[in-house]
């Protein structure tokens, strides 16, 4: 039965709603001291202080009113400077669009290219996001698997079978969310290929671009001169910034004037203050950003070990901080065993069903926790016996 005069949107199955928030929400509720919380991925780090501190310093001398759709100059300049220097392509200023969090970056780049009925190419599995928001356009999505035995990476081949007239987007994730997987260069020169064959445009989600582990990581627009890319960028994720809500993307200088008027109508403006605290982010010490990722390589190389010393081999991330884990069960999909491990063991994790269809017999672990709870979290999973039901095929060898 439909509301006359309420639009109606897919209804969100139990695979496609946002699994990881329903964890969250009872882990609030629950409100056990004793709780590990791995489900959620936000650093675990404040925000550096010369961040907030340049965010003060810019209330007090009264930035605080609204600016430019598309951001303020010094900030959009500063963007350029640093995409050219860590993500090796260039982008003029004024091709850059500051948004409301790396979501909103998401969206205004898909309202500006979408419309009911395309299709989007999306990678399964994949960060829950990428098929809320085509829902809201009444688009499709249209998953591509994301296979173990091929270190979890797309196959052009594939892409190529899903292709039809309808679509028009291929969203990529690298360093990717739930898994971690870091797309060689060779992989993303075949893939802009393909999409400039086929016509269709590419969003390449690069919010963990400098939560790496080694030097593998390169942007998409970076390999080719194809016009039809856009790349989405975050300061959430590198900067302990979760919610500061700043982020921004890059984009063909025809895009631009249409991302920039959507802004208008969804956010205006980003918040000022901390637009400037985005600038000290970018140009001020990167000491803090160093300690993060050193701490990330560090839980996953400890997280990776205590696994493969209980006899469990799993896929090792290159990127990001998530663990992907294995947990295939007779009668308990992955969202079942979340539930039971945090009502039963005390353990928060992210449930495999909320990242796609080919996800129902895995759980995400987030390294943004300190050691010893990462440590403890992982012992009591273990001692659970949620992982023993894994079939031996499907086991990831490690890859580091």
């Amino acid at each position: 039965m439909t509301t006359p005069g309420i639009n109606q949107f897919p209804a969100p199955s139990r695979a496609v709603h946002n699994g990881i928030r329903v964890i969250m929400n009872e882990a609030l509720a629950l409100n056990n001291p004793d709780l590990i919380r791995l489900e959620i991925g936000e650093p675990d780090f404040p925000t550096p202080p010369n961040i907030v501190e340049a965010a003060h310093r810019a209330a007090l001398a009264g930035h605080t009113r609204y600016t430019s759709n598309a951001g303020i100059p010094p900030l959009r300049e500063a963007l350029a400077d640093k995409i050219k220097r860590v993500n090796g392509f260039d982008v003029s200023p004024e091709s850059i669009v500051v948004t409301n969090g790396g979501v909103e970056a998401l969206f205004v780049a898909l309202t500006a290219i979408v419309k009911p009925g395309d299709e989007i190419l999306i990678p399964d599995p994949a960060w829950p996001n990428y098929m809320s928001i085509p829902a809201v356009m009444h688009a499709e999505t249209v998953g591509y698997t994301l296979r173990p035995e091929h270190g979890f990476l797309p196959s052009v081949a594939e892409l190529e079978q899903l292709t039809t007239e309808r679509t028009t987007v291929l969203m990529l994730n690298s360093p990717s969310n739930p898994v971690g997987t870091v797309f060689p260069r060779e992989l993303l020169v075949e893939i802009a290929e393909f999409a400039r064959r086929r016509g269709i445009w590419i969003i390449s989600d690069e919010c963990y671009d400098q939560v790496v582990f080694d030097d593998t990581f390169v942007s998409t627009a970076a390999v080719t001169d194809y016009e039809r890319v856009i790349s989405v960028y975050t300061f959430s994720k590198t900067y302990a910034m979760t919610g500061w809500r700043v982020g921004y993307l890059a984009c063909p200088p025809e895009l631009t004037e249409t991302v920039v008027s959507l802004q208008e109508p969804i956010v205006a403006c980003v918040n000022t203050p901390a637009q400037y605290a985005a600038i000290e982010a970018l140009t001020g010490t990167q000491e803090p950003l160093d300690m993060m990722v050193s701490a990330y390589r560090r839980r996953r190389d400890a997280a990776v070990a205590q696994f493969k010393a209980a006899g469990i081999n799993m896929f090792c991330p290159a990127g990001a901080f998530y663990l992907w884990l294995d947990c295939q069960h007779p009668s308990m999909d992955g969202t079942d065993i979340a539930l039971a491990l945090l009502r039963e063991h005390g353990v928060a994790v992210g449930p495999g069903p909320a990242f796609g269809r080919t996800s129902t017999g895995f759980i995400r672990l987030s390294l943004a926790a300190s050691d010893e709870a990462l440590a403890e979290g992982i012992q009591r999973i273990l001692a659970s016996g949620y992982l023993d039901g894994a079939r031996p095929e499907t086991r990831h060898q490690l890859n580091g």
